[in-house]
Order: structure tokens, then sequence, then C-alpha cells
């Protein structure tokens, strides 16, 4: 990917640790709105016609209190209930569609984002309507009780699907009673205890620019001046600077069973990889690993689970890093009578990697693979907006997305065999299905 070089160094501008990269200037420039400290990140793709506006602040489930459980994400649903300029969910939905915009928006256990992609030409009208009902939305009580209802029905329908109670029993399984082993969604009780004055508070002590960030990703070609784009994003209020996450404990896993007398088996593994979470090379190393496990279809749980002995549809491993913590999670959907043939053997996989290692092959399929990918993925400008901003609100790191792929292809055959010795056997379990904890 080629990306249009873009630095200027301006009043209140700071430069990021993408700026100098090989001796070369790099293509992100960052200025600081003056009145709330959010950063504003420009990342300009040739080649494209589109434009990803993306707010985002460090305050997802992570950041919740065990009664606000639920909050970040209900907040978020409020807040496309309008601004000032905006004052209804109507005037918001209509003038996206007007800009031909895709608008959405996402809470995680890290983040709490919403975006709109849009035709360049309509840069300043898309990012006048987002900062105005993200920036200062009303909360209006009726809509809250409103929505009240909807979100308890969206928490019903992921209890009715057994593959997601299977993510959270495994969530619970390799976390506990800390935030991350929490719902992003929250109980329902939770939700018929919120009030207004709550939400307020929630986004008052975590929408803090300095843990936030705006980043603009595609053709900048029509984006407002300097001047215009600060009036904008200080429609944010400014606030303290938020009190950090509550570290992850020691990894105390569980064995998890939800019964179901049912034909089909949903089977959740997590184990705790040992790297340092905040070596950018250890990560890519750790997503090469879990590529060649059970990433692809040329991997050694889709070859051995499924194609030589057939005992499920689905099977993968994916690798997934918090600000503190790296988790590899293998799953797989298949028929219950063949569940615990699978997991044995799925751990018995990951044991002959520790033990033996990679070949060199897989490593380079891996890696090529992994690339690829991320290449195809960076395509896409809201995909780039959403990897920036987890790299600089989660670990304050490069959000340059060339820097993203060439650390996937600098990484050694050694390297990915240091992170297969490094999964030790000792894993968080969950199942949904006709199965007993003591199975597994």
């Amino acid at each position: 990917m080629q990306v249009v070089l873009q630095f200027a160094l301006q009043a209140g501008e700071r430069c990021s640790r993408a700026d100098i990269v090989g001796g070369a200037m790099a293509s992100i420039q960052t200025t600081t709105v003056s009145a709330n400290e959010l950063p504003i990140h420009r990342i300009a793709l040739a080649g494209t016609r589109a434009l990803t506006v993306l707010v985002a602040f460090d305050a997802g489930a992570r950041n919740e209190r065990p009664a606000e459980n639920g909050m970040a994400h209900f907040l978020e649903h409020l807040v496309f209930k309008g601004g000032e300029k905006y004052p209804n969910y109507k005037d918001v939905n209509e003038t996206a569609e007007r800009l031909g915009g895709v608008l959405n928006a996402y809470t995680s256990h890290d983040l709490v984002a919403f975006h709109i992609t849009v035709r360049a030409e309509s840069a300043g009208a898309a990012i006048d309507l987002l900062t105005d009902f993200v920036g200062r939305p009303k909360i209006d009580a009726e809509e809250l009780d409103r929505e009240r209802g909807v979100v308890i029905q969206e928490i019903n329908r992921a209890f009715d699907q057994p593959s997601m109670i299977a993510e959270y029993l495994i969530d619970r399984a390799a976390f506990g009673e800390h935030p991350l082993g929490r719902t992003v969604l929250g109980p329902e009780e939770n939700l018929r205890a919120f009030t207004r004055e709550g939400i307020v508070a929630f986004r008052e002590r975590r929408w803090a620019g300095a843990r936030g960030g705006a980043f603009l990703v595609g053709n900048l070609d029509h984006l407002p001046d300097e001047e215009q784009l600060q009036e904008c994003f200080a429609r944010f209020p400014a606030l303290p600077t938020p009190d950090p996450y509550e570290p992850t404990p020691d990894f105390a896993p569980q064995t998890l069973v939800e019964e179901r007398e049912t034909n089909q088996s949903h089977l959740r593994m997590i184990y705790r990889p040992d790297i340092a979470v905040g070596d950018v090379r250890q990560r890519a190393a750790l997503s090469i690993y879990s590529t060649l496990l059970g990433g692809s279809m040329g991997s050694r749980l889709f070859e051995e689970i499924r194609e030589k002995r057939g005992l499920c549809y689905s099977v993968y491993a994916i690798n997934h890093a918090f600000a503190d913590v790296p988790i590899l999670q293998l799953g797989s959907g298949l028929e219950s009578a063949k569940c615990i043939e699978a997991y044995t053997r799925m751990r018995e996989i990951v044991d002959e990697l520790r033990d033996h290692g990679p070949t060199e092959e897989e490593v380079q399929r891996a890696r090529a693979y992994a690339a690829g990918r991320l290449v195809l993925a960076f395509e896409n400008t809201n995909a780039v907006a959403r990897y920036a901003a987890n790299q600089r609100i989660v670990f304050d790191e490069s959000i340059d997305p060339d820097e993203a792929i060439a650390a996937l292809d600098a990484v050694t055959f050694d390297e990915v065999r240091e992170v297969a010795s490094g999964v030790a056997d000792k894993l968080a379990i969950a199942c949904v299905g006709p199965h007993t904890a003591d199975e597994f």
C-alpha cells in the first residue's frame, strides 16, 4: 500500500512514533485540538475515493465498574439519538444517507468508536455530522427508556445463540470476575437500572480527549482547513484524564460448561502465550503462529481436525492483544459426539508445536498469508481507521498501516518457534453442549 506523504509542522502539532521510519519521513500527520487535547490523525491513502472519519475513546467495557457493566455499549446506542445541530435519530440517519455514507459504531472491551465512511467530496459534512451527535449528544431521557428495551432484546438474542454463550463462557473461564471476563453487552438487570445521570457520569469519566483520538483515513483532498477541523472537534468537552484500567490478574483458568441437550457443541479454549505484549515484533510473531495453527485452510487445525479426521465443519485459532495481556483462542463448532476427540487432538497439536516447533515451510506460508490478508484488509479505509485507533489508544504505537505489514514480513522462523515454545499447557476451556466439565 502506498500512503501519500502529508506532514506539516503547524502550531500545536506533535510528532508520533511513526514520523521517522528508516530515515524517511512517514505519512502520518497529527494535530491536537487545543480546547480538549483530542488528537486528530490524518492517514492519506492513494487510489481511493473514500474517506473514513472515526472517533474513539478508551471507554470500553474494561473500564466499567461492576454495576456499570453494559453501560459503555448502551451509551454507544444513545449517542445516535441526536445532538444539537442534528437533534434526533431521524436527522442523523437521513443526513448520513444524503451523504451516501455508511454510519456505524462499535464497543469492545478496549474501546468505544463511532465512524462514517463517505465519498471524499462529502468530508466536511460528514465531520460536521459525526462531531455533532457524538461530541454533544442529547442523551434524552425518553429515548433512554425506549432504547433500553432494544438493547435488552439484543442481550436476550445473544443468549439464544449457543456460539455466543460459548464466547461469554470462555472469557469468564480465562479472566474470572475481572472486567475482561464480563460481557460487553452486560446483564439485563444492569440495563434496567441505568439512569441518565449515571450514563452521563460514565461519559464524563472516560471520554477524555487525551485518551481518545479522531482518525481521518483515505482521500484527504477535500478535508476542511485546520481552523474548521479544530472548531468541529472542539465540540467534544474538555475532560480530565481518566484513571488507568484495572490490570489483568494472574492466569487462573477454569473449565466452564453449559449443559444443553443438543447435537451440536461449541468448544472454546484460551491459552496465554508467553510474549511481551508491548513488543510489536513479538505480537507479529504470535499472529503468524496463530495463522499456521488455525488461521487458514492450510493450517494444522484445519488440515487435521476437519480434513483428515472430519470432526467438524469449523475450527480456528485467533490471537488478540489487550493492553497488558495476549491471548490465543481456539474454537470449533462440531457434532457433540466428536467434541472430546476434537478437543483432545487440538491440545495435542498445540503440544506438538511447543515441543517440536513448526516447519520453516509452514512459517513462510503463514507469514505470506497473514501479511497478504492484512494488505487486502487495508484496501478498506474503515479497516485502516479501526487499526489506527487500536494502535494509538490501546498501545500508544505507530498508526502507519505499512509498518503493520512490514512487521509481519520481518518475522523470522526462530521468532515463531519461540512463540510456539511459550504456549504452556495451561488453558481455559468452555463448552456449550451435552457435556460435563470433568470430560475435559
